[in-house]
């Protein structure tokens, strides 16, 4: 029985609320001849993810939940590597004994996107016809092609249906993807800060990311493997694509005007505020962790995604949907701002789905859903108990 290694911490230097130390691993399918094709017709074959999982699968493998990252993300959600490791996953506030997505009662699992840069294989990789990085021989990869592979990890661990599937962003395209294509596998979806489709503008910002990228001189059309990486381009990207994921309120709330390391201007072109010295530092950090090239292509699924496609209406292409649906919005998302949220319940509405919608009146933007833990925690919570005890999953934890 496939376990996670929530708990397996020496007891008293665990903190309260932790999972404790975790453990990356991986599982590859899709080995020549049999390997998986995408949505754009291409072969992609020897497949890899990478996957963490926390908590117990219980015996009939009913309480199993799947964590669906963001474009940045990566299947480190929660819990740490080592003792000494000042970064727990990104989802830790919401992973764990009593949180949200309780290890106490549920079997968590989050893996990370094909086309990703963090153990899955994606555009880094080695392409076995040639031994080198694929780099932009990649093929080119959708939302639904990153839940094709996750139903191969799900198979790989011997279950039949998930309980839930939730993320943020791109995690929520998936946890809508996963409801309506493959509606017999999923009881419940909760999708958090995301669209049925990419806006214009959003489109746009991903665009000049991906120029800037491009237009580095140390690009090299996607072959830097081995050389110089295009830092100024993909920190850049970064740089654009955080400012969308910030509110105006928590803007002027995090920084004001105020000036960096100094009392007055410079008059000249270096940092004089805190937002610049804040977005020159995630710039920075991010080449350190991620992979030009996968910005690309990640990027590029985000502007393919659209609900609606092959039927041409949003309503049509969720009528056969069977999950019961928890929909949360934030207030001050201009990236999926919430009338795009409501689009989607309106559609499920209208086919008669079980859906509940909250829009949570949050100052902290897009970016909400991974910071605002408090009320969107609750609603999880809640929604889950309820699911589970509607689906009679009493003792979730039990083995």
């Amino acid at each position: 029985m496939p376990e996670g290694t929530g708990g397996r911490t020496v007891p008293h230097r665990k903190e309260p609320g932790s999972i404790g130390l975790v453990r990356k691993q991986f599982y590859t399918f899709g080995e020549p001849p049999h390997e998986m094709e995408l949505a754009s017709g291409a072969k992609l074959g020897p497949i890899t993810l990478a996957y963490e999982t926390y908590g117990r699968l219980n015996r009939d493998k009913s309480n199993a939940i799947l964590i669906l990252h963001a474009l940045s993300g990566d299947s480190h959600a929660a819990g740490k590597y080592s003792e000494s490791d000042k970064n727990p996953g990104w989802w830790d506030n919401t992973i764990g004994p009593g949180k949200a997505f309780d290890t106490d009662k549920y079997f968590v699992i989050c893996s990370n996107v094909i086309g990703g840069c963090q153990g899955s294989t994606g555009p880094a990789s080695i392409n076995p016809a040639t031994g080198k990085e694929y780099g932009l021989s990649f093929p080119m990869i959708t939302v639904h092609d990153m839940v094709r592979a996750q139903i191969h990890l799900i198979d790989h661990l011997g279950i039949d249906k998930l309980l839930a599937v939730t993320g943020g962003s791109m995690g929520g395209m998936q946890a809508l993807r996963w409801a309506v294509s493959y509606p017999d596998r999923v009881i419940a979806s909760i999708p958090i800060a995301t669209t049925s489709k990419l806006s214009p503008q959003g489109i746009a910002f991903n665009e000049v990311g991906r120029v800037a990228i491009m237009a580095d001189p140390n690009f090299n059309g996607g072959d830097y493997y081995g050389r110089t990486v295009p830092r100024e381009g993909l920190a850049l990207a970064r740089m654009i694509g955080h400012i969308t994921y910030l509110s105006d309120d928590s803007m002027h709330e995090k920084f004001g005007r105020k000036l960096r390391g100094k009392k007055s201007f410079g008059y000249n072109f270096n940092v004089d505020f805190e937002v610049e010295s804040y977005l020159r530092y995630k710039g920075d950090t991010f080449v350190h962790r991620f992979d030009a090239n996968s910005y690309l292509y990640i990027t590029k699924a985000i502007d393919y995604f659209d609900l609606s496609l092959p039927e041409g209406s949003l309503v049509k292409a969720v009528e056969g949907t069977k999950a019961k649906f928890l929909i949360i919005s934030f207030k001050s998302d201009w990236l999926y701002p919430p009338y795009q949220a409501r689009e989607i319940v309106k559609a499920l509405m209208i086919n008669g789905v079980d859906v509940t919608y909250c829009e949570i009146d949050s100052r902290y933007g897009h970016d909400a859903f991974l910071l605002d833990e408090g009320e969107m925690s609750k609603m999880i919570t809640n929604f889950l108990a309820n699911v589970a005890e509607r689906s009679g999953i009493r003792e979730a934890a039990s083995s």
